[in-house]
């Protein structure tokens, strides 16, 4: 008995990129301790894209997608498909449901999270645009992650302009 394996990505024999049912894409799925979590399909590089993100993501009740945050150069969008959540956005709370849509404007210095508050998962896509520069802050955190070189900062690891100069020299 063979086992037909899905393919990684929607490319043809010659490499052009079809159209294809969401149901190929694989699911892969994000938690970190009791508060954050979800499953989420990414429908953009499955289809080989690679400026634009679309993700298909499922929000659990009772879990929030991610941290607090908002990003210099990249923007986000989610539409809501099924059920409903929370939108934290600054210091406001909106209940959005199914046919709801938002946008978060690169630099728009209001920190953004998705939580779960009802007892049904909500499914959404989150749609936005790949920078390989961003810079992105976490508002409940103060941290500030910058793409570019893989790591965070946080508001306590400053340094001045000549720290670790030596002026001496």
């Amino acid at each position: 008995m063979s086992i037909v394996s899905k393919p990684a990505n929607s490319m043809n024999s010659e490499g052009v990129f079809e159209p294809f049912p969401i149901a190929d894409v694989p699911w892969e799925e994000f938690a970190k301790g009791q508060r954050f979590g979800m499953r989420f399909q990414h429908l953009s590089s499955y289809g080989g894209a690679t400026q634009i993100g679309v993700a298909n993501e499922v929000l659990l009740p009772g879990k929030q997608a991610n941290p607090a945050h908002y990003h210099m150069l990249e923007e986000e969008h989610v539409f809501i498909l099924e059920g409903a959540l929370t939108l934290r956005l600054g210091d406001k709370a909106y209940i959005m449901s199914a046919g709801q849509y938002v946008c978060f404007p690169a630099g728009q210095k209001q920190g953004h999270a998705l939580f779960n508050h009802t007892d049904v998962a909500c499914r959404y896509l989150i749609i936005g645009n790949t920078q390989a520069n961003d810079v992105a802050v976490h508002t409940e955190t103060g941290r500030v992650a910058v793409k570019l070189m893989g790591v965070g900062y946080s508001g306590t690891a400053t340094m001045d302009y000549w720290d670790s100069m030596n002026i001496d020299e």
